[in-house]
């Protein structure tokens, strides 16, 4: 893999999964970081015609003496405190007091601390009125892998670094005006979108098993806005030692956390009526749980997870005769990027078997894992 940085010379317009026309709907919004579809259209025009490629990312990137890959915080957090499932968490009170449904994924909690330090935290935060970050560096990642820890110093926001949200958003009107007059048309004459600016220092970075003559510019997104592609060496670098880690925890086996660090697509055909559709969720359909309701079920690794609201995906059908040629495809709701799992044991991705026709989503970036041996309290 070669890895590059997309720093943007303009605004970007990344129009989100929703149906659009100004007739309809005067609000066209944007969504950021842009998924993988938007990245591979982009870096298309840069190779001869149907040629493939596969991508790792996006992520974002920071240049601050030197280039630092981040990530998506996870999402198994409640701001600095991990919270683990109730299963896991034998000495819980709440063993006693959950009612939960036996069908769904284990209730998540907070761990048991002897010293009750959640109360002196909250004062702490509030006095210094901390920013807790949104996109964690490459190096807290890899410690995160390393010791299954985050410090709470390590979730502090950086004066100047805008690592809650290094991008902002603007808003921009688009107005048509009657012919002869100095009035907005009745019809199609006002509609409004939202565009990103990232901050200075900040780009989008994403490794791609093709090697591009750079720099050079290309465009992304809507309205032709452009960026410049830039090989970057630090980043790959980076990426091998994080890739190494993680392959070494789930070599080791045992309790272990799934980070999805981009949107997960786990979509699969089914039949409704006797006609066929696709459903989405937010964990992979071959991962089953670990707790059953019946005695005729066996029981598996998946314990539970952390998630939350799902990133919707437009992507569209290309004519196999004519390249150019493309129609709307149906919407995917994809797991946001941050979702954590915890298993029993890891468990591979039927999606990274490349004779199946859904690894398609892995070549396109999607459901990224990086694992973490789950390590207790007690045990640390």
């Amino acid at each position: 893999m070669y890895w590059y940085k997309l720093t943007p010379l303009d605004i970007l317009m990344l129009r989100d999964a929703k149906p659009f026309s100004p007739q309809e709907r005067a609000w066209a919004g944007s969504i950021f970081p842009p998924n993988g579809h938007t990245i591979v259209g982009a870096l298309r025009g840069l190779l001869p015609e149907k040629q493939g490629f596969n991508i790792i990312g996006p992520f974002l990137c920071y240049e601050n003496k030197g280039n630092s890959l981040y990530f998506p915080r996870p999402l198994g957090f409640v701001k600095s405190t991990p919270l683990v499932p109730l299963a896991w968490e034998t000495e819980s009170h709440l063993h006693n007091a959950v009612l939960r449904d036996e069908t769904q994924p284990c209730p998540l909690v907070k761990p048991v601390d002897p010293l009750n330090t959640d109360d002196e935290d909250d004062i702490i935060e509030a006095k210094n009125k901390l920013e807790y970050r949104q996109y964690l560096p490459y190096k807290v990642v890899l410690e995160y892998l390393q010791t299954g820890k985050i410090e709470q110093q390590d979730w502090i926001v950086a004066d100047g670094s805008y690592e809650n949200q290094p991008w902002t958003i603007e808003t921009r009107s688009h107005n048509a005006i009657e012919q002869g007059t100095r009035q907005v048309k009745d019809a199609d004459g006002y509609f409004v979108e939202n565009g990103i600016r990232l901050y200075p220092g900040w780009s989008l970075a994403v490794g791609v098993d093709a090697n591009f003559d750079t720099p050079t510019s290309l465009r992304l997104g809507g309205e032709g806005h452009r960026i410049i592609l830039q090989r970057c060496d630090e980043l790959s670098e980076q990426w091998a030692s994080l890739q190494q880690q993680s392959k070494a925890n789930f070599e080791h086996g045992g309790k272990s956390i799934a980070y999805l660090v981009t949107p997960g697509a786990f979509e699969r055909k089914d039949k409704f009526q006797g006609q066929e559709r696709s459903i989405c969720r937010a964990y992979p359909w071959e991962w089953k749980l670990a707790h059953t309701v019946n005695d005729n079920q066996t029981p598996r690794h998946l314990v539970s997870m952390a998630t939350e609201k799902p990133v919707p995906i437009s992507c569209r059908f290309r004519e196999k005769a004519e390249v150019n040629k493309s129609i709307p495809a149906p919407q995917v709701f994809a797991a946001p990027p941050g979702t954590l799992y915890y298993l029993n044991q890891p468990q591979v991705l039927f999606q990274e078997d490349e004779n199946t026709k859904v690894n398609k989503w892995r070549k396109l970036g999607y459901s990224e894992l990086l694992w973490i041996n789950y390590k207790s309290e007690g045990n640390n």
